[in-house]
């Protein structure tokens, strides 16, 4: 009978026997192995009893954590949302909130000559003999004046306004376009969003009620009656500006212009007459205003001539041209019962304002 580790079957033949044999109890031969007991653990099993004796460790997580890449996002939702909110809906200053839609008052005096007004087939006769004979042309009679810096504007901020102004005043007294073609954007681009609605309705439905006054906004003629006979336009003026509180920057305008005119549709050598507009023109402006280069135009005195005081220079100037005199009759008559009346007004032109030809 075999010792406890042989095989069932007794010790093989040839094979080395004691237990001095080393690989005795390592090597089995075929008897031993099919006599041998299988048994494969459930999984259940495996679970508990078998469990790995090392724990696989989580891979390393490089960078912050989860909780923190989420409070980060929200952070940075929180501060969008309130720029957004900022920008949709800025807050106003006290100033700006105060600060009402500047209203124009525009006062327009026709100038009536007292016989004959002169002409002559050369305008630059005509200028040469006139007091407009020392006048510089063009937006070159408009100079900027020399600028100091104020509590509440820059330097910058006061040529910008400036600037602005004598592009109003360019844009609506020497465009030949806006003169006798008719066109306004070139003067409604530059007025700010508030006075829109006004200017919009001076232009479509003139009023000589002191608001509603196309000739306040802009120097224009009727085309059908009058003609540029020269582009040369002579101005002559000066601007200033004054800070009137801590937002609001205030340009003074004062600019003469003449015109040289000719009947529409005359021939090439039609006597040609002066008309003359001299123009006080007061602008406001915010910090708003001076940055995105817009003007409130807030009041405007015109004095325009030679004009008869009869006719109707709300709409647009109807000048006297050359050998005409002024039609008889005053100026259209003011109702004192009306509040919103304004008082109509019509000067004489003086001799000396005319060519001496």
């Amino acid at each position: 009978m075999g010792g406890p580790g042989d095989p069932p079957e007794g010790t093989p033949e040839g094979a080395p026997g004691g237990a001095e044999d080393e690989y005795r109890s390592v090597v089995f031969d075929e008897s031993f192995v099919r006599a041998a007991r299988l048994q494969e653990y459930s999984a259940q099993e495996r679970i508990a009893d078998h469990t790995p004796a090392v724990r696989r460790r989580p891979p390393l997580r490089r960078g912050p954590s989860r909780q923190a890449l989420i409070l980060a996002l929200l952070i940075v939702l929180a501060f969008g949302t309130a720029i957004y909110l900022g920008i949709r809906h800025p807050q106003q200053t006290t100033s700006q909130v105060r600060q009402p839609v500047t209203t124009l008052r525009a006062t327009v005096i026709p100038l009536a000559p007292q016989g004959k007004v002169p002409g002559a087939a050369d305008p630059e006769a005509l200028y040469a003999h006139s007091p407009a004979a020392r006048f510089s042309t063009g937006a070159e009679g408009i100079p900027l004046p020399v600028v100091r810096r104020t509590a509440h504007f820059s330097n910058s901020q006061i040529v910008a306004a400036l600037s602005a102004a004598k592009d109003y005043i360019v844009a609506s007294s020497l465009d030949p376009e806006v003169l006798t073609g008719g066109r306004t954007h070139p003067v409604r681009s530059l007025l700010a969003p508030g006075q829109l609605d006004q200017f919009d309705r001076s232009i479509n439905a003139p009023a000589a009620d002191g608001r509603h006054v196309s000739t306040g906004w802009l120097v224009r003629f009727d085309p059908d009656q009058v003609e540029l006979a020269d582009r040369r336009i002579r101005v002559r003026g000066s601007l200033r500006a004054v800070e009137t509180d801590t937002a609001t920057l205030e340009v003074s305008a004062d600019h003469t212009t003449v015109y040289a005119l000719k009947p529409a549709g005359s021939a090439a050598g039609a006597p040609a007459s002066l008309f003359t507009v001299r123009r006080e023109l007061q602008f406001r402006f915010t910090h708003d205003d001076v940055r995105l280069h817009r003007v409130q135009l807030a009041v405007a005195h015109v004095r325009a001539g030679p004009l008869s005081c009869a006719e109707d220079s709300t709409s647009h100037f109807r000048p006297l041209l050359a050998g005409q005199t002024a039609k008889a009759g005053g100026p259209a008559g003011t109702d004192p019962y009306d509040p919103d009346s304004v008082t109509a007004l019509c000067g004489a032109l003086a001799p000396g304002a005319q060519p001496q030809m």
